[in-house]
């Protein structure tokens, strides 16, 4: 910026540009907010709004009479630049900022009408030809561009039709966008500076399910274990302590997994309750949405393995337990045969001795 030019305020907000291939979209300007300034040249009397990302001049554009600020939302505003052929945007962190920034604009906006009237007056009292009169003034018909009850400034009518089609032009390109998208470029700042906590969350539930992954597979190799031990068991034809001991560790392993399944079923849910506490505040973001997705379809996945180990282990238990009321009724009949067979002996002792 050159010397002669003095910033009467700024402010900070994340600047957007239309896209020029769509005339719909918004494009940032940049991924964080910048500083957005007033600046008056008083050598050439006129206005400018400039904003400066690094070493590049993201907004270059001077303040006309027929400029228009819009509010689209609370914490979005636009203006066009016919000049620079563009629309601008600005998001603010909140609706005062943008307030400010309005207000101000149309302060600088009657000034620049202003200074082109006080231009335009000097140069009718310098310049001869003006004081022509009526019946001496060419034939092309002339119209004020300043509206009715001013006679300072005068373009012929061709010109007119071309800045009434620019601005025809303008205001169908401003009202082609979309709202939702103006909504969401206006808070589209917000989502970024909380970005980096959802990225940390996502990482954290990334981690948490290569752990679950882990589990499952020990919990495989341990069911697995279990089922030799059950096969082991059934073999053995006298009952004895293992039966109970391996029912005990069954029964173990089943409270371990079901405490195991409430336990990631709470880190799930809590997982959710912090996506939606997050989003219904700050919006939804395609991205994130669609990994958090993912997440929870591998979390379901995972769920159902443990409930598919748990569901093996219950039926494991349940055959242990019927072998081993078989084992008993065994061992009850043998001991039936075995006292049988006591008294039998017990008869042919008395008949051989009588």
């Amino acid at each position: 910026l050159r010397c002669r030019e003095q910033p009467i305020f700024s402010t900070r907000a994340h600047v957007f540009q239309i896209d020029p291939a769509t005339k719909r979209n918004w494009i940032p300007a940049s991924k964080h907010a910048l500083t957005v300034s007033y600046f008056y040249d008083a050598t050439r009397n006129v206005y400018r709004i400039i904003s400066v990302g690094g070493t590049k001049a993201i907004i270059n554009s001077t303040i006309t009479p027929n400029m228009t600020f819009t509010k689209t939302s609370q914490k979005f505003g636009q203006w066009a630049d016919s000049r620079a052929n563009t629309v601008y945007g600005l998001g603010f962190a909140s609706e005062q900022h943008l307030s400010q920034f309005a207000e101000k604009f149309q302060e600088v906006k009657e000034a620049a009408r202003l200074a082109r009237e006080k231009s335009q007056d000097k140069t009718e009292l310098t310049n001869p030809a003006l004081s022509l009169t009526s019946h001496q003034v060419l034939p092309s018909p002339i119209i004020s561009s300043n509206g009715p009850g001013e006679d300072k400034l005068f373009r012929s009518q061709s010109a007119d039709v071309e800045i009434t089609t620019e601005k025809e032009r303008l205001k169908k390109m401003l009202s082609e966008g979309s709202v939702s998208e103006v909504q969401w470029e206006a808070e589209f700042f917000s989502l970024q500076d909380n970005n980096s906590k959802l990225v940390a969350a996502l990482h954290e539930a990334n981690a948490n399910v290569d752990q679950w992954k882990k589990q499952l597979a020990a919990y495989q190799e341990e069911t697995e274990t279990l089922r030799q031990r059950v096969a082991e068991l059934e073999s053995q034809a006298a009952p004895d302590s293992a039966p109970e001991n391996s029912k005990e560790d069954l029964s173990q392993t089943l409270e371990e997994l079901e405490l195991l399944i409430k336990t990631k079923d709470e880190e799930i849910q809590m997982l959710k309750s912090q996506k939606c506490s997050r989003w219904e505040a700050e919006g939804e973001r395609e991205e994130t949405l669609q990994k958090l997705q993912e997440l929870e379809t591998r979390n379901a996945e995972l769920e159902r393995r443990l409930h598919l180990a748990e569901q093996t282990l219950a039926e494991s238990l349940a055959e242990r337990e019927k072998m081993q009321s078989e084992v008993i009724k065994v061992a009850e009949i043998m001991d039936v045969k075995i006292f049988e067979l006591s008294e039998l002996r017990q008869g042919l002792a008395k008949l051989v001795e009588s």
